[in-house]
């Protein structure tokens, strides 16, 4: 059953889809996966940007199309269970997965929030300090969640709009301190770094699909939803390869890698002063925070909606008086401060992006199968997938490559969620007996 469409007074139009799209994007990746990028590809980090959107462009495809032709706020959940019908288990792996990667967003927000926060305070080498910070932001997302406090759309929008002329004037003011002999050679590291580095950091563009989850709000989707998706992401493209200029052109790889979490912070100095370090922190603490209970939010009501469907534990349906699924984000919560306290930028930053590239990969599979029905160019998704895949691929081999440990975990994370899934499912459908029947009498009534 469709949604029903609120007045169209009421509906989002491609400046608030523009903007959905765009705070999603730019919510604490850039601001710590810049060091961690420099640190694999050297001087070709703009190239490992760039080829991040071409990836996010091809991904971002499949859900235009999925999302015009399913008109439904699931989203990936909706296409994946409208592709495989009869194999509704492959839904539900998806949805426990996608609940993993927003787990290792915010673990990367809450990771940044620490990093930054702690460079600000003239203590950027005490791991002590950064992960008291990591784990306290969490905790008070988790309280405010748990009072059902209602954020200011418009607060949020202060934010949104205010990191990107923060890190527009940073991008235009850094410009002229870019040296050409601090971006050669170009491909320093070789070619296959840039792919490595872009699997890597592919975290950077997850949240231009929070734009299909408002298809049924949307004035126009047919017009609008694909200009807000590809805008959304050419924008933040553009504004990442910036920035990646700048910190490569203004200062030795040594410093960056140096800096690795708040390398985004040191890359200001040179134009900008301390002044404008301090200004990116600020601007890193507000986005990340931002990030963070918007998550939370956002993915404890996904597990409440998938508990009320029998695709997760009951009792992650449980509301308390304020009406919040209050099991579910102390879950996440928990699970979240476990991964910043234990996992590094590099393990986060991996695990985050490998799981939004698998799902990724699995919404355009969907689009493989349903290309009719979506009026697709089936070369087009193909080549989709094709990219998709590869880029899993060789974020694999480095892992196995630089970290096998942290690939074995990562693996291990997955196998988990399959064998809990399919268990669970199982579960369900031996102790499910179907819909409640209707008395006689009642019938009659």
């Amino acid at each position: 059953m469709k949604s029903r469409q609120p007045p169209a007074e009421k509906l989002l139009g491609l400046k608030e889809l523009l903007a959905i799209g765009i705070g999603a994007m730019i919510g604490g990746g850039i601001f710590s996966v810049m060091g961690l990028a420099v640190t694999i590809t050297g001087n070709s980090t703009p190239i490992a940007f760039a080829l991040g959107g071409i990836l996010a462009l091809v991904a971002g495809y499949s859900y235009i199309k999925l999302a015009l032709a399913y008109r439904d706020d699931g989203a990936s959940f909706t296409y994946l269970e409208k592709a495989f019908p009869t194999h509704p288990f492959i839904a539900s792996i998806t949805g426990w997965t996608v609940i993993l990667g927003y787990i290792g967003t915010m673990a990367l927000y809450a990771f940044t929030f620490g990093a930054y926060g702690s460079e600000l305070l003239g203590h950027a080498e005490s791991k002590a300090l950064r992960q008291l910070l990591s784990v306290g932001i969490i905790l008070v997302f988790m309280i405010i969640n748990l009072y059902g406090a209602k954020g200011s759309g418009r607060t949020e929008d202060i934010i949104v709009y205010s990191k990107i002329m923060l890190l527009g004037l940073l991008a235009i003011a850094g410009a002229r301190g870019i040296q050409s002999a601090e971006l050669s050679p170009l491909l320093d590291r070789g070619l296959p770094s840039v792919f490595m580095a872009a699997a890597l950091i592919f975290v950077a563009y997850e949240g231009f699909q929070l734009i299909t989850n408002t298809v049924c709000e949307t004035f126009k989707p047919s017009k609008n939803l694909p200009r807000a998706i590809y805008g959304a992401i050419a924008i933040v493209t553009l504004i990442y390869i910036s920035l990646s200029l700048v910190a490569v052109g203004s200062l030795p790889e040594s410093q960056l890698i140096a800096a690795r979490e708040y390398a985004l912070a040191i890359a200001a100095e040179p134009s900008l002063g301390n002044g404008g370090r301090i200004l990116v922190s600020i601007a890193a603490l507000l986005a990340t925070a931002s990030a963070i209970n918007a998550t939370m939010l956002g993915a404890s009501r996904m597990m409440a909606q998938m508990a009320t469907e029998k695709d997760m534990p009951k009792a992650f349906s449980f509301r308390n008086k304020e009406a919040v699924p209050w099991i579910a984000v102390v879950t996440m919560a928990t699970l979240t401060v476990f991964l910043t306290y234990f996992g590094g930028l590099e393990l986060i930053a991996a695990f985050s992006s490998m799981t939004f590239l698998l799902v990724s990969l699995g919404v355009s599979l969907a689009n493989v199968k349903l290309h009719t029905r979506t009026d697709s160019n089936l070369s087009l998704v193909i080549l989709g997938s094709v990219l998709l895949s590869v880029t899993i691929s060789t974020l694999i081999f480095y892992l196995y490559q630089h970290s096998p440990h942290k690939l074995l975990g990562i693996g291990s994370m997955y196998l988990f969620v399959v064998f809990v899934t399919l268990l669970f499912k199982k579960k369900i459908s031996r102790t499910d007996t179907g819909p409640v029947p209707i008395s006689p009498k009642k019938q009659r009534k």
